[in-house]
């Protein structure tokens, strides 16, 4: 796991080393940077794998190509074992040197057969063609800039660190993020820099100038078969079996994050199964009632044995809080990250990687929300009529949710900002007529949207499950987990997301995952795997009492950056962000609303943009 950097044929070489020191974090082993002509390549290390070997910036033996990465490889030895049969000697025992080799032998058709999370750059001193590519998922990020040359990353840090390099916000990245709380690839909130989507490769010729972005995977469509119940449970079991195993490969400490969950404890389940010992386990225990899951994390570790370690939220002070988002390197207004970046300090201080359950809700039905589809509101002269009322203003904005049909429907109760120009969630009320021109608000959610009518044109149970995959999925829970570990120097494993669970997980039919119950499928191999104290209770969230800490310590540094509003977001309508900031302390407005521009004023203020 490591960061990694490429400036080519840019005015910046000579900030290569400070912008490579903004990820250090992510590669505290070593810094190390490249240069051939016009191009400068970076990698930050965290050794995980072939501790001596695999050292990056990689060349090719003929000094042709040079290539950074950042992630696992799981399937690197039996690809491995593909490129020896086909003449290829390996000089270390990394999952680098299979990638490298692996594209001078399959080229960019490497990409279709890697199993894994990665993000990597690979430049062709003969040609001047970079190639780069990033997984499936998104599990690891990815942002690129064509703004004089091209200039790579793993996270917006990096371009922060270039003397020169524009610091214009992106107004479609801000609208996005105050309705869903983070900004979408492609876009970053920096105007001149873009996020590489999921699944996708890039090639740019530095001659020609030419950027091509192409898919290398799509998000199957919804099947109309699929196995019987029990025989999709015990290939569910093997699978899982099997991915975890894959996945706990490393040269260093070995540990999972123990939520009491069914998926992180699933993943326990199968760790134990393995063989691992020592079995570490972390987790974070809240005292507030309806949001502690240590008792279920507890029983978990005793069953298996594990050497469990818990860290007490109620220790997230004002500072934790100011410190974990001072490590964001843009927005992200989830408030279980300032858990699991506390988490991910308490990890590493025991062990180098951890596995963790990411993914399950999303991929196996685990949202009461997938069942929330467009045909539960159908539209009639009622509604048609209250529309009409509302526009003329003749009926208050306060019943617009009640005069919204289909679609729109979903997109209304999915944001919690929008293109409403009378209702409590309207961007209007929030933002400055200029900002509320530029973002293009009728776009809002855009990428949400275009994915979910992509399977069919109607948002069902199937559409909505995969849309999430490459919005919520990799836009904020992997972002949350790969920031708050990284800014610690943890790797952190998704195992879920396995490209064998995954296929297995869209080939059924949305009633093997939804029907009788929500996430069927994994509760069902819970019951069988698991102690009941696990899955014989009602579904948590891993969330933050808000109302607590505002009220309590976090307040002080939340009110300091409410009362700075005009000066750090001038794009902001300061009175109304102080009236839901008051309002949220009371419990009347929304406190996750409140959230998310108390998370944009504490960033910008350390990264100031021009607006």
């Amino acid at each position: 796991m490591c960061g990694i950097l490429a400036l080519i044929n840019t005015p910046w070489q000579h900030d290569a080393f400070a912008a490579l020191q903004t990820l250090s974090s992510r590669g505290p082993d070593a810094q190390t940077l490249w240069t051939h002509e016009n191009a400068v390549l970076g990698h930050a290390r965290l050794s995980v794998i072939d501790l001596v070997g695999g050292t990056q910036p990689m060349i090719s033996k003929d000094k042709r190509y040079a290539l950074v990465y950042n992630g696992e490889i799981y399937n690197f030895q039996a690809l491995r074992g593909e490129l020896e049969d086909c003449g290829h000697r390996f000089e270390t025992r990394s999952d680098t040197e299979v990638i490298l080799l692996g594209f001078l032998e399959w080229g960019r058709n490497l990409v279709r057969k890697l199993n894994g999370m990665f993000a990597f750059a690979l430049w062709d001193t003969k040609e001047r063609r970079l190639f780069a590519a990033r997984d499936r998922l998104g599990i690891k990020p990815f942002f690129y800039s064509t703004y004089q040359g091209i200039t790579l990353a793993s996270t917006l840090a990096p371009f922060f660190a270039l003397e020169g390099f524009p610091h214009t916000a992106d107004y479609e990245a801000l609208r996005d993020y105050l309705a869903f709380q983070t900004p979408l690839a492609p876009m970053s909130f920096l105007k001149e820099v873009r996020q590489l989507p999921p699944a996708h490769t890039l090639d740019w010729h530095m001659d020609s100038q030419v950027l091509c972005l192409e898919p290398f995977w799509h998000i199957p469509p919804p099947p109309t078969t699929a196995q019987s119940p029990a025989d999709n449970l015990e290939k569910l079991d093997t699978l899982f079996r099997e991915a975890v195993t894959r996945q706990s490969i490393a040269d260093v400490p070995l540990g999972a994050f123990l939520s009491g969950g069914i998926d992180s404890s699933l993943i326990v389940h199968y760790m134990a199964e393995a063989g691992i010992r020592p079995l570490l386990t972390f987790s974070v225990r809240f005292a507030k009632e309806g949001y502690d899951e240590s008792v279920a994390a507890r029983a978990v570790a005793q069953r298996y044995g594990t050497e469990h370690h818990v860290i007490d939220a109620p220790t997230m002070g004002a500072d934790a809080f100011v410190s974990a988002l001072g490590t964001l390197d843009q927005p992200l207004a989830d408030p279980a990250f300032v858990p699991t970046f506390e988490l991910a300090k308490l990890t590493r201080r025991h062990v180098t990687v951890a596995l963790s359950g990411d993914g399950g809700d999303e991929l196996f039905g685990g949202y009461a929300r997938f069942l929330d589809t467009e045909d539960r509101y159908p539209d009639n002269f009622k509604k048609r009529w209250l529309r009409a009322a509302i526009r003329a203003g003749l009926a208050p904005g306060a019943l617009l949710r009640r005069s919204l049909a289909g679609q729109d429907r979903l997109l209304y109760q999915r944001v919690e900002l929008g293109p409403w120009s009378v209702s409590r969630k309207s961007l209007a009320h929030y933002l400055v007529p200029e900002a509320l021109r530029a973002c293009r608000h009728n776009e809002t959610l855009h990428r949400w949207q275009a994915l979910a009518r992509s399977f069919g044109g109607e948002m069902d149970t199937a559409a909505l499950m995969r849309a999430d995959l490459w919005t919520y999925l990799s836009e904020n829970c992997l972002v949350k987990t790969d920031r708050a570990s990284m800014a610690h120097g943890l790797e952190v494993r998704v195992p879920i997301l396995d490209n064998a669970l995954v296929d297995f997980a869209l080939a059924q039919p949305t009633g093997q995952h939804v029907t009788p119950e929500t996430k069927a499928l994994l509760q069902a191999l819970a019951r069988k795997r698991l102690p009941e104290a696990v899955w014989n209770r009602p579904k948590h969230g891993f969330s933050v009492p808000l109302l607590t800490y505002f009220n309590g310590p976090w307040r002080d540094v939340c009110e300091q950056a409410v009362a700075r509003t005009h000066e750090l977001a001038p794009c902001l309508r300061a009175d109304a962000v102080k009236r839901l900031w008051n309002g949220a302390r009371e419990g009347r407005n929304s406190r996750r609303l409140s959230y998310t521009m108390i998370v944009l004023l504490l960033w910008l203020e350390r990264n100031p943009l021009s607006f």
